[in-house]
């Protein structure tokens, strides 16, 4: 018998307003989230992520469709009878409260007796790392101790699943880094299963378990963070998960599980592909920054262009080249000791890559 889901949606439809005035922002979504997995809703503004993450936590209903706890149906349920908490990107934190009292208010709500409540909270404190700081007030904390009492404070009733609004984007780049590296602490140290929204790829894909990219309403793919990133099967996908590339070719043929393809420039490639293509498809194709390289004029590769701008970044050197007839394509080359080339301003390269940087996205 396969696990129980921690939280499934079923073919769920959300339509805000009424007729031709509403606005609908999720569509026929399905999805199944596995218990103590980190998982990330990651997508645009407005794709509709925040809106399952408040139909999960009950702040919202379905247009249609059902939400699931752990196999169970759970529309009929108030928010504060799911065993779900979450974390708001503003953390609501009592001003009026010290640490130890917001940490403590959900017990207290639930009429737990004092020593529970004080035991679990220094239980709290120490998870988080903000032992000392039980007597002072939110306003005495600097924005990322603020955010760990806001978790602590999720947390301290041990809900089945945690819910995170963007909670990190109100803080500095290293700060946010570093709670990237904390939130993925607490969710192994805990064991929760934690479902985390965000609109920043990097985010994403340093600490999720598993993603679901969307997209107005729609969730178009899911896959753990190498899986998204390298084998993109939409173009939306492949141009929002980092920096890519986009090139056309027509299909020759498939065979053996390699599709050959043939390029604007007369040039011929067999990439694998998992799926069947008719000869003469015109293909849409991905290929990252970091997975070509240039090499000098007369070298074999299959594009030829010219540099029109050079950017260096410390690690590595981008390379911005404009292609013969296909428009621009962006190379990124490691500035390894000995394995650097030297390309010049409006010098004529070539392009190179190997078969399997290349992927074949949908229709």
């Amino acid at each position: 018998m396969a696990d129980i889901a921690a939280v499934e949606a079923r073919g769920v439809t959300k339509i805000f307003g009424q007729g031709q005035d509403g606005v609908r922002a999720l569509d026929d979504v399905s999805i199944a989230i596995r218990q103590n997995e980190f998982f990330t809703l990651l997508g645009p503004s407005g794709c509709g992520k925040t809106t399952l993450l408040r139909l999960i936590a009950g702040f919202e209903l379905p247009s249609a469709g059902e939400i699931l706890l752990e196999g169970q149906p759970v529309g009929h349920l108030p928010p504060y009878e799911r065993a779900v908490n979450t974390v708001f990107q503003s953390y609501a934190l009592f001003p009026h409260m010290t640490v130890a009292q917001n940490i403590g208010f959900g017990l207290e709500m639930q009429g737990r007796p004092a020593a529970e409540r004080a035991r679990r909270v220094e239980e709290m404190l120490a998870l988080v790392k903000l032992a000392g700081l039980a007597a002072r007030r939110p306003s005495q904390l600097s924005g990322g101790q603020q955010q760990r009492v806001a978790l602590a404070r999720a947390l301290a009733n041990r809900p089945k699943v945690l819910l995170l609004d963007e909670p990190l984007s109100a803080l500095d780049l290293k700060l946010r880094k570093e709670m990237q590296i904390e939130l993925k602490r607490l969710q192994h140290e805990t064991g929760i299963t934690f479902i985390f929204v965000t609109h920043d790829q990097e985010e994403a894909l340093t600490m999720s378990d598993r993603i679901a990219v969307m997209n107005r309403g729609r969730i178009l793919q899911i896959g753990g963070p190498t899986e998204i990133y390298e084998h993109p099967t939409e173009h939306f996908v492949a141009d929002f998960i980092g920096e890519t590339n986009f090139l056309e070719a027509e299909v020759r043929g498939v065979n053996n599980g390699e599709a050959a393809l043939r390029f604007p420039s007369g040039g011929e490639l067999a990439v694998p592909t998992a799926r069947a293509i008719a000869q003469g498809t015109k293909v849409s194709l991905a290929l990252r920054p970091e997975r070509s390289s240039l090499v000098k004029a007369g070298s074999p590769a299959l594009l030829t262009g010219r540099v029109q701008n050079i950017v260096y970044f410390g690690t590595d050197t981008t390379y911005y080249v404009e292609l013969e007839g296909s428009g621009s394509f962006t190379v990124r080359m490691q500035n390894r000791e000995g394995a650097r080339l030297s390309f010049a301003q409006d010098e004529i390269v070539g392009v190179a890559f190997a078969p399997d940087a290349v992927q074949i996205l949908a229709d």
